[in-house]
């Protein structure tokens, strides 16, 4: 037969609630424990049937020294800092452009973050788009290396 309500409203107002005794259902103890606790032991029927992921490796991590990892610098930096970049000598200035070479900085890509307000020729290995567009827009020139 089909129930039409669920059984929990049938039981209210009954002092076990469908558990028997009042003491039978009474404390944490009757869980088993908290968490995953029992998961090798008295819980491990479940552990077999809901856990799948508990048995054997998952997943492949990459090994470190394979990621290429990138270490890139935005031209806001670069125009925020040229005047003390030419004092420390890690740039040169010829004719109105300021010459920068970023490997020098410590730098390997140069992205296209903040305005230029001065002529550059940055050299650097990658460019991002929008970096060599508003370097040739500032009269500046992008040099791959």
């Amino acid at each position: 037969m089909i129930r039409k309500k669920r059984k929990i409203n049938k039981m209210r107002g009954s002092r076990s609630i469908g558990g028997g005794c009042s003491k039978k259902r009474r404390g944490a103890g009757h869980k088993g424990g908290k968490g995953n606790a029992g998961a090798s032991k008295h819980h491990w029927t479940w552990t077999v049937k809901y856990d799948p992921d508990h048995f054997g490796k998952h997943g492949f991590k990459r090994p470190q020294k394979k990621i290429n990892k990138v270490n890139p610098v935005n031209l806001s930096y670069l125009n925020a800092k040229a005047d003390q970049l030419l004092a420390e000598g890690l740039a040169t200035k010829e004719g109105d452009s300021i010459v920068i070479d970023v490997t020098e900085l410590g730098y390997d890509k140069v992205l296209g973050g903040g305005k230029l307000f001065k002529s550059f020729t940055i050299k650097s290995p990658m460019f991002s788009s929008s970096a060599e567009d508003k370097i040739q827009e500032a009269g500046g020139e992008a040099i791959k290396i």
